[in-house]
């Protein structure tokens, strides 16, 4: 069976419709009749044998299928325009691109300050990030969607491709609680952690298993108020007096600065370990070169500090 032959023109208006969100704005836009430009996407679907878009609601909805076609016809039709330049003498245009994901259990101001020194290495880096469960993310990376995972855990050796995981660092942890919380469990710390009103990370994250871990190191019950994925909202319920928060000690004046909590005690062995994930074992895209390398003053300024 023969491989099925792509219609460069069916993609386009295929593209041109996932960019518009809706047939009719696609249709104003390029001269054409909706009619037209649906039995062409048809077309287009029929001869990939894949639903691009879900029809079941209002306005046009892309598949997973129909994500993956239109980020990679975004790719083909930029690199016609760059070819054109080109042939022109107008010069590169072309922007170097990293697809990364995220998982949702790294704090997001860690991942940021991994990122940051790359975007500044690379003005016309063109950065897409992706943020959502390990196992989703690193099924994404197997199939290419994405160049690197930024995970606090390993990618498992179940994985279907060979993955490599690049140590960054690792951060301990300070808890924190705003300022009158924090100044009741000051005193006798850690002891003062029992039946004390924590938020934790979700229980099924690999710094979460890090935390209870070292609850049970030290025979300490506290009392679990909340669980959370993301970070930023276990701060803010800290800050407004829900309970103790474990914090990366890397970005400990964040929270301190940002949301007026307090340390409460030394920081303690209970953090978590920060992994890029590739598919090579050398870092060939540039920026992740620039990561790597950088991430050593993410995490230098936790290591002097004294922790139990």
């Amino acid at each position: 069976m023969n491989d099925p032959h792509l219609n460069y023109h069916h993609l386009r208006l295929f593209w041109e419709v996932a960019r518009a969100g809706s047939l009719r704005a696609a249709a104003a836009r390029l001269h054409l009749s909706q009619p037209t430009i649906s039995a062409q996407i048809k077309a287009l679907e029929k001869n990939l044998d894949e639903q691009l878009f879900d029809r079941t609601g209002r306005g046009m909805k892309l598949t997973p299928q129909g994500r993956l076609v239109m980020e990679c016809a975004a790719e083909i039709f930029s690199l016609g325009t760059e070819m054109v330049r080109s042939l022109h003498g107008l010069g590169s245009t072309r922007n170097l691109r990293l697809n990364i994901g995220i998982t949702d259990s790294l704090p997001k101001l860690v991942a940021w300050r991994l990122i940051r020194p790359a975007v500044k290495a690379f003005p016309n880096l063109q950065l897409s990030c992706a943020e959502g469960h390990a196992q989703e993310l690193l099924g994404s990376l197997a199939s290419g969607r994405l160049d690197v995972v930024l995970s606090d855990e390993a990618a498992p050796s179940s994985l279907p491709v060979k993955a490599f995981n690049h140590l960054l660092g690792e951060s301990p942890v300070v808890f924190c609680a705003a300022p009158a919380l924090a100044k009741k469990l000051s005193k006798n710390f850690p002891a003062s952690l029992k039946d004390a009103p924590v938020l934790l990370p979700a229980s099924r994250t690999a710094w979460r298993h890090e935390i209870d871990r070292w609850f049970d190191s030290h025979r300490i019950r506290p009392r679990v108020v909340a669980e959370f994925d993301d970070a930023a909202l276990m701060k803010t319920a800290a800050a407004d007096g829900m309970g103790l928060a474990p914090i990366a000690a890397a970005v400990l004046d964040e929270a301190v600065d940002r949301y007026g909590l307090l340390p409460v005690g030394r920081p303690v062995r209970c953090g978590f370990s920060c992994h890029l994930i590739t598919l090579e074992r050398a870092m060939r895209h540039p920026a992740l070169a620039v990561i790597a390398a950088e991430s050593k003053s993410v995490f230098s300024s936790t290591r002097s500090r004294r922790v139990v």
